[in-house]
């Protein structure tokens, strides 16, 4: 496994994409709005990403058809957005995307709630935010890479949700998928050690039924096996000398 550590030029890009992403899901959350379609929040998303100079790194990835993966409800990820498909009040919305700056990626999720929603679903959205902040108090020069992994596991267990096995996170920089891979749930190793410049994609995705998912016929939709509803959290990060990770796509 090559895990690529980053110059403070190359650091200082990802800086860059990554204001850039974190002010794009900004504003389309604050968009989103009962009678808006999956289509309209691809589209919007596709002209503000353009309106930085980058260039939307989902469109056409492995032959993704949109740049922003909108998830409703049961969709885990990988939403394709389509004109017929209406959100609705009390939906549960996963805004998944990045952008491309001066060749390098960045890469974000998003959980929102349109309007209102049950206690229990709303508690999901914000623990599945929260197991993320829990993970990066792992990510650190001299950590190990599963470390990340159990503190996921350790944090959404106490609730009884589906922690979702069958996608990771990842690392990222100059591709927007690079090593190491990295598990939502507990590890018996410890993984790679960790050091300053890594730059890594880190993203719970936690069911409020059980874990198992299945892809729908368009090969790309991924849902909850047992119709629970879904929240997904993601930031790109780079681990520093001095203790915490920056978050780069806040």
């Amino acid at each position: 496994m090559a895990v690529s550590v980053k110059s403070a030029r190359e650091i200082e890009l990802m800086r860059t994409a990554g204001k850039y992403l974190a002010e794009l899901h900004e504003r389309m959350g604050e968009a989103l709005k009962p009678g808006m379609s999956t289509w309209e929040i691809d589209h919007m998303g596709d002209e503000i990403i353009r309106s930085y100079g980058c260039t939307p790194n989902f469109l056409h990835y492995n032959g993704f058809p949109a740049s922003i993966c909108v998830s409703v409800n049961e969709e885990v990820v990988h939403g394709i957005p389509k004109k017929g498909r209406i959100l609705k009040e009390g939906d549960v919305v996963s805004l998944d995307c990045g952008l491309i700056y001066k060749g390098y990626h960045s890469d974000a999720a998003r959980t929102h709630i349109i309007g209102d929603a049950p206690q229990e679903v709303r508690d999901l959205v914000e623990r599945t935010k929260q197991s993320f902040f829990e993970a990066i108090k792992k990510a650190v020069d001299g950590g190990h890479l599963y470390d990340i992994s159990n503190a996921v596991d350790d944090y959404i267990s106490q609730f009884g949700y589906g922690i979702v096995r069958d996608l990771v996170g990842h690392g990222i920089g100059k591709k927007l998928h690079e090593d190491p891979q990295i598990p939502n749930f507990a590890q018996k190793k410890r993984g790679l050690r960790l050091c300053a410049g890594m730059t890594l994609a880190i993203e719970p995705m936690i069911n409020l039924g059980r874990g198992d998912v299945d892809w729908l016929d368009d090969n790309w939709t991924v849902v909850s096996s047992d119709g629970s509803v879904s929240a997904h959290y993601e930031n790109t990060i780079v681990i520093t000398k001095d203790g915490e990770p920056e978050i780069l796509t806040l």
